[in-house]
């Protein structure tokens, strides 16, 4: 059974830090690209950052650009998105989701963890 699970969201004030972690059982993780994308109160997904699935690239949406920076290890199955400076605007339900290069949509989803920004 494929499981991905979210962890290090919460509370954090206006130009604070959080790191998120996705730990990834049940697939082969490493023939795996991983993203992250986010759903603030009454938006709709947006798209945050990529990361192939042997780690030698990645990709950011413009809004987290040079604050966030997505990284991996196969070894732990595990991937994180360390956010700094935050703001307000960053307040959403953070996702982890899995694509295969082949594949033209996301094949697997986690749960997302709560990160608020306010102070």
């Amino acid at each position: 059974e494929v499981h991905l699970v979210e962890s290090g969201g919460g509370l954090v004030q206006p130009g604070g830090s959080l790191r998120l972690s996705c730990a990834a059982s049940g697939f082969t993780y490493s023939y795996y690209a991983m993203s992250w994308v986010r759903q603030a109160p009454a938006k709709g997904l947006e798209w945050v950052s990529t990361i192939r699935d042997d780690g030698s690239s990645t990709r950011y949406a413009d809004s987290v650009k040079g604050r966030f920076t997505i990284s991996r290890d196969n070894a732990k199955n595990t991937v994180y998105l360390q956010m700094n400076s935050l703001k307000p605007e960053d307040t959403a339900v953070y996702y982890c989701a899995a694509r295969r290069v082949t594949a033209t949509s996301y094949n697997f989803w986690g749960q997302g963890t709560q990160v608020t920004v306010s102070s």
